[in-house]
């Protein structure tokens, strides 16, 4: 049986544990401590260390995790990061025997050009990096508004059930710009006001689902007529192509406060 376990790191980072309750595969070890701490906490032994992109708080902990364990790192072929002893591609397989567990990539280019996603279909879980957000995505560092899009609806065509394990905590902040950019959308206020109370709990928002995502993420509306006429009411869009659309969106939630 396995399970997720959630490590919180810097302000707003999400690191994940991946475990059976002795063997674990971390996701994106930004930090060392945390993730050396929660594996001591819970007994766990680490088996792999699996990157989704190049950025430093996604990568930074490899290094000394590595002076602990001899492990395979598994990373994006098209993204500059050291110690990577498995490069990977869409269409790749990662399978860890110790855990039971196959991962599929994805390639999903926007945040970074060589961003990779890993798919537990079995399970039914997403680790997207920063490519998707709970209500939100990724900014465009160095891809294009098409490269994105693409990729987020790469992600849209998985199972509505899929759990969506992102790597920060901007739930909130994202959801605000959401309702200014639908803000006839019932279910996307009902959602701000769950997750809110989450929040206030001191809970995290994350995981979401494809599901959720679909009928409250902007970024995965930008087909969506209401999207585009908000937009043009705001003066942001003069055409309604998709790509027009979800490059206006990511633009305007750029400097919304």
């Amino acid at each position: 049986m396995l399970n997720v376990l959630t490590v919180p790191a810097f302000s707003d980072n999400y690191l994940w544990i991946i475990h059976d309750g002795v063997n674990a595969a971390v996701v994106d070890p930004g930090d060392a401590t945390p993730i050396l701490d929660a594996l001591n906490k819970h007994k766990l032994s680490l088996i792999a260390i699996l990157l989704t992109h190049h950025h430093s708080d996604h990568v930074g902990g490899v290094a000394r995790l590595l002076q602990h364990y001899d492990v395979p790192v598994y990373a994006p072929r098209k993204d500059p990061i050291a110690h990577v002893t498995q490069p990977l591609d869409e269409g790749d397989t990662v399978s860890i025997a110790a855990l039971d567990l196959k991962l599929s990539v994805l390639d999903v280019p926007g945040h970074t050009l060589g961003h990779i996603a890993y798919v537990a279909k079995e399970q039914g879980w997403l680790f997207c990096g920063d490519t998707l957000f709970a209500g939100g995505c990724g900014r465009l560092f160095e891809g294009t508004p098409a490269q994105m899009l693409a990729s987020l609806e790469k992600l849209a065509a998985l199972p509505d059930d899929t759990k969506i394990y992102c790597a920060h905590e901007y739930t909130i902040a994202n959801l605000r710009f959401a309702m200014a950019a639908e803000p006839g959308n019932d279910t996307l206020a009902a959602r701000y006001k769950t997750e809110q109370a989450k929040r206030e709990q001191g809970l995290p928002t994350v995981p979401s689902s494809i599901g959720l995502e679909k009928s409250t993420n902007p970024f995965l509306r930008a087909r969506l007529p209401a999207i585009a006429r908000q937009l043009m009411a705001e003066g942001r869009l003069d055409k309604q192509d998709p790509v027009a659309v979800f490059a206006a969106l990511r633009e305007w939630k750029n400097g919304f406060r």
